[in-house]
């Protein structure tokens, strides 16, 4: 009857899934990968049931989106 001692939280830790997207677009600035580029797909992600934060990070050529779920 071990499991009578394994712990019991009221609130336990959760870690929720998270997605990350990278996508490069050659010789863009950090404004082109803004406009060209993050707004589009945060539109598009922002229609999938069940995601609570949505971040994005442009950098030359670059771009960095994370969406997580609850």
């Amino acid at each position: 009857m071990a499991f009578r001692a394994l712990p019991v939280a009221a609130l336990p830790s959760v870690d929720y899934p998270t997605i990350q997207v990278n996508a490069s677009l050659p010789g863009a600035s950090p404004e082109t990968m803004a406009s060209t580029v993050a707004t589009p797909l945060e539109r598009e992600f922002s229609t999938i049931a069940g995601i609570s934060q949505m971040s994005s990070t442009n950098s030359q050529a670059a771009l960095r989106l994370r969406c997580s779920f609850r």
